[in-house]
């Protein structure tokens, strides 16, 4: 039976969404492997994706990463108990420490019918004792009643990210940014044990860095306990399916790395010195997920400390207190055990050769301190992001806080 590429209307019984179906064994075999790893790490955590589809279509998607971007009805890869027993006895996953991250790359955490599974999961997790961050990243309509739910779980650290860009190019985003806009005044007015943070993304030369979209974003950080700011993901196979659609191309090339120009940065920070912003602006999402806990960077950012000349004071220092070099014995053990090498320990990162990403988070996340792959330095003053569009110049405009 082939996988369904079209929307559907929801299916209730007496008011409430039924469980999503769980794939068989033969549509399960159309799917590339990738899709089928339920659990990832990722930078901001270790990833929980057992529901895949979306009917959301953002041209950028990193489902064209997965080749399941026409996949938009969704679907259960297994039950959500199943999943968290997954999660939690993953061989990376540490209790209290590792962040976690639920459907952030294959649907959208709060579409109608996948909303159920999404608490379901977090009050699996909740139910175990456990105070890892959670992030819930959503661009769909958060209610009162959602929120509700949020701030009845007693142990989690729950952050949701309501990413909004302002595009209003229909081809590359569908989706009304108004939607999201309204989302993130809901989730904050209401928001008590969980914090909520502005993902301001993708931010892309020509299409939603005008004055204008520059200023309605500015107007949005005030609904928001922390705002992070980023660029595009522009791979291969995302830019490929900007040339068959005929769409407008942001770049000459795609990057491994995300992709925001200098200048961009700049007239965005130019505008949070002025005053305009509602909350602190951030680079990183982890450091934004951080701030809006009171809590130091579980990323350990502050060893790269340009990242840090936008961060608060109060913030600064509550990472800087926090953050401590690690013991060499520790490290080298643990790139051993993980099959790869310790090169050496500066004073702003661990360096390490053999390691994929996956492996490095996991380092990164129980150290608090920086992991850098040998082969892909990363560049001063570019934040860790593609070359495309930085300069040689290393002038930064700051926001005193």
């Amino acid at each position: 039976m082939a996988i369904s590429t079209h929307r559907c209307g929801e299916k209730k019984v007496a008011g409430v969404p039924k469980a999503l179906r769980i794939l068989s064994v033969e549509q399960r075999a159309e799917l590339r492997s990738e899709l089928l790893e339920v659990v990832e790490y990722r930078k901001s955590g270790l990833s929980l994706n057992h529901v895949i589809g979306c009917p959301l279509d953002c041209g950028y998607c990193v489902r064209h990463l997965f080749d399941n971007f026409e996949m938009r009805v969704p679907r259960a890869l297994m039950s959500d108990e199943a999943a968290v027993k997954l999660l939690v006895g993953h061989r990376f996953f540490e209790p209290h420490v590792t962040p976690v991250q639920v459907f952030n790359r294959a649907t959208d955490p709060m579409l109608p019918s996948v909303k159920p599974h999404t608490f379901a999961t977090l009050r699996l997790l909740d139910g175990r004792g456990l105070t890892n961050h959670v992030l819930v990243i959503t661009r769909w309509r958060v209610t009162a009643e959602d929120c509700a739910v949020l701030n009845s779980l007693r142990h989690l650290k729950v952050t949701l990210l309501v990413t909004w860009s302002g595009i209003d190019d229909e081809r590359i985003e569908p989706v009304d940014s108004g939607i999201a806009a309204g989302s993130l005044r809901t989730a904050f007015e209401h928001a008590r044990r969980y914090r909520v943070v502005l993902y301001w993304r993708p931010i892309v030369p020509g299409l939603n860095d005008s004055d204008h979209h520059i200023t309605t974003a500015m107007d949005l950080t005030r609904y928001a306990h922390a705002t992070v700011f980023t660029g595009l993901f522009y791979k291969a196979q995302i830019r490929d399916y900007y040339r068959e659609h005929g769409l407008p191309e942001p770049y000459v090339d795609g990057a491994r790395r995300k992709i925001l120009p200098r200048e961009v940065e700049r007239r965005i920070l130019t505008a949070a010195a002025q005053g305009r912003a509602g909350s602190a602006l951030f680079r990183k999402t982890s450091c934004a997920v951080a701030a809006a806990h009171a809590l130091p960077d579980y990323n350990g950012h502050v060893g790269i400390r340009e990242l840090c000349d936008i961060c608060p004071a109060s913030q600064l220092q509550r990472c800087s207190t926090a953050w401590t070099t690690p013991d060499p014995g520790h490290v080298a053990a643990m790139t051993a055990e993980l099959g790869g090498t310790l090169i050496e320990i500066t004073d702003q990162a661990v360096v390490v050769d053999g390691l994929d990403e996956q492996r490095r988070y996991r380092m990164q996340h129980h150290l608090g301190y920086q992991v850098h792959d040998l082969s892909k330095p990363h560049h001063p003053h570019r934040h860790g992001r593609a070359d495309t569009g930085w300069t040689d110049t290393h002038e930064e405009v700051k926001v005193t806080s």
